[in-house]
């Protein structure tokens, strides 16, 4: 063999484990049994694990992660459900950003994906598709709620699963991928601080969802942070019906000067403050600033709201990454994560017409 030279490998691009048999001299079997770690080939004397390691190493070898897991009984599939009639394709849903990085990731770990497409909102209905889900080697699952019971029996069964979301409600069991929402959301109140913002209202849907929870804590949190009393951040919950240009006026005439809500699949809150913002002939943020806890779609001919963006994309990869990790049993897998949210500056964010002291 000359120095510095990777033997020949009969015209192929990637080296085969019948390629390191043929040059060390030895079964496939045996090569099988050294690379893949088997306590069967403990048992092989070691001059023959290092010839065949090292052959390995010359070859540049990489185990071809496809032919690992068949070997191991999977499918190499993983599961995705998401709790919705059928899977979004319009690029402005909130969802669609979740599945490209779930699609991108679960490609570059040799997985394909299996799309269940069952709509399933409550306990009894999901355990109708319980049995499906488990064709595939594991599971992602994407809502704002968790069917508590069927969750913690895949959970019991030791199948692996990771939710796309913070959900505390299976405790320490459910390993999931999450929006660091409390700082992000903390960040938009110092920011509205910072430009002189004294009283703010933050407009919550009605839905108790870890995620609407996580981002008026974030609010608050900046209130008390910046060092203004309770009042100065007050929260209505609102399904958006009763919210008007009246009520809007009124509470610019009560001293309120920044406008913060969240954003969800329905924004109920967000379409309401900007209908009535549209017949009081109130701008943004020349008369009010608006706020997002989230980055809803832009609408063509209006400002780019101000707030904070969800990295739906990475979460989406990371959540395939950690899926992976725990169907290939890895004992490492940290089952808790949270991604930053980055700021978006916006242009419904300024300074109060009058600001106060």
């Amino acid at each position: 063999m000359t120095p510095g030279r990777k033997p020949a490998t009969g015209g192929r691009g990637r080296p085969r484990q019948a390629d390191i048999a043929r040059l060390a001299g030895v079964s496939q079997t045996t090569v099988s049994l050294v690379l893949n770690g088997s306590k069967a080939g403990l048992g092989i004397a070691q001059e023959t694990r290092d010839r065949v390691l090292e052959t390995a190493r010359s070859l540049g070898y990489v185990p071809d992660p496809i032919a690992r897991r068949l070997s191991q009984g999977q499918n190499n599939l993983l599961g995705l459900y998401t709790f919705t009639a059928t899977f979004p394709t319009n690029v402005q849903h909130s969802y669609y950003p979740f599945l490209v990085g779930i699609e991108e990731e679960a490609t570059s770990q040799g997985y394909d994906l299996l799309l269940f497409t069952s709509s399933a909102t409550a306990e009894a209905g999901f355990d109708d598709v319980i049995n499906r889900i488990r064709l595939a080697d594991g599971c992602l699952f994407l809502g704002r709620h968790v069917p508590e019971r069927a969750l913690g029996r895949f959970l019991d069964d030791g199948y692996p699963l990771v939710y796309i979301g913070r959900h505390d409600e299976l405790g320490e069991r459910l390993p999931y991928v999450a929006a660091d929402y409390v700082p992000a959301a903390a960040e938009v109140v110092r920011r509205l601080v910072g430009l002189g913002h004294r009283q703010m209202i933050y407009l919550r849907e009605n839905d108790d969802a870890p995620a609407s929870a996580d981002r008026e804590a974030g609010a608050l949190f900046g209130r008390d942070e910046s060092g203004l009393p309770a009042g100065a951040v007050t929260v209505i919950r609102t399904d958006g019906t009763d919210i008007g240009a009246d009520r809007l006026r009124g509470w610019l005439a009560d001293g309120v000067t920044a406008i913060l809500t969240e954003e969800t699949d329905a924004n109920a809150a967000l379409t309401s403050v900007r209908a009535a913002a549209a017949a009081a002939d109130l701008r943004f943020p020349e008369d009010c600033s608006l706020a997002v806890f989230g980055d809803p779609p832009a609408r063509p001919g209006e400002p780019v709201l101000s707030g904070f963006a969800v990295p739906r994309r990475e979460m989406g990869a990371a959540a395939v990454r950690m899926l992976a990790s725990l169907i290939d049993g890895a004992d490492d897998v940290e089952t808790r994560q949270v991604i930053e949210c980055p700021v978006v500056p916006g242009q419904t964010i300024g300074p109060p017409r009058h600001a106060t002291a």
